[in-house]
């Protein structure tokens, strides 16, 4: 590899590292080449890539990023797995590294960063953990939607109710709230202006 290819191999790799939701670095010894390739497709699924590059070519590229912790993990074979930041999944990338490490006992984590923060070895197994991203968001909108949902159905609970309680009204099998209007046990009083004197049989004009 000739001095402009390595130039183009760090600018490429830097750029990797600034357009990636998280880089996991992991010890890539005894990998055979079906094996990558299998990884590889894997983790393409995953929105990720694989990738080999040598340790000084790699330090380059971080130091030309700002991505300085990642050069504290270039110690022996390392490989490179990058999320992308559009359309990559953190957890599942994390979760195919685990599992192809837990099928073959290959590629152990080193550490990573993640929203340019540094992950440990520890940390990036807690990642590979947790659900998908497409698991966590229907967990979250069940979570959300729980109550709406609850709100929902006793307002047509309550409105399904008020709606019975009418047409028992307009039947006439159920009184309405406040009472029936109360009989009068008598008639009312005659008003004294209303009445009419009337003469009696012995008076005259």
């Amino acid at each position: 590899m000739n001095r402009d290819q390595k130039a183009a191999v760090i600018e490429e790799v830097a750029t990797q590292i600034q357009e990636s939701e998280a880089v996991f670095a992991v010890d890539y010894r005894g990998i055979s080449v079906p094996q990558a390739a299998e990884l590889r497709t894997k983790l393409t699924e995953a929105g990720a890539r694989f990738r080999v590059v040598k340790n000084t070519l790699t330090e380059r590229a971080a130091d030309q990023a700002g991505a300085d912790s990642l050069k504290e993990i270039l110690e022996g074979p390392t490989a490179f797995t990058f999320v992308g930041s559009d359309g990559g999944d953190v957890a599942l990338a994390a979760k195919a590294l685990a599992d192809f490490n837990k099928q073959f006992e290959l590629l152990a984590f080193k550490g990573g960063i993640m929203n340019g923060e540094p992950l440990s070895a520890e940390e990036l197994g807690a990642l590979s953990r947790l659900p998908a991203r497409d698991v966590l968001h229907s967990q979250l909108v069940g979570v959300i939607a729980s109550p709406i949902t609850g709100l929902v159905r006793g307002l047509n609970a309550l409105i399904a109710g008020f709606a019975i309680q009418l047409k028992q009204i307009a039947d006439g099998e159920m009184v309405p709230v406040g009472g029936a209007p109360a009989a009068d046990d008598e008639a009312p009083a005659a008003n004294e202006n209303d009445a009419t004197d009337t003469p009696s049989e012995g008076d005259e004009q």
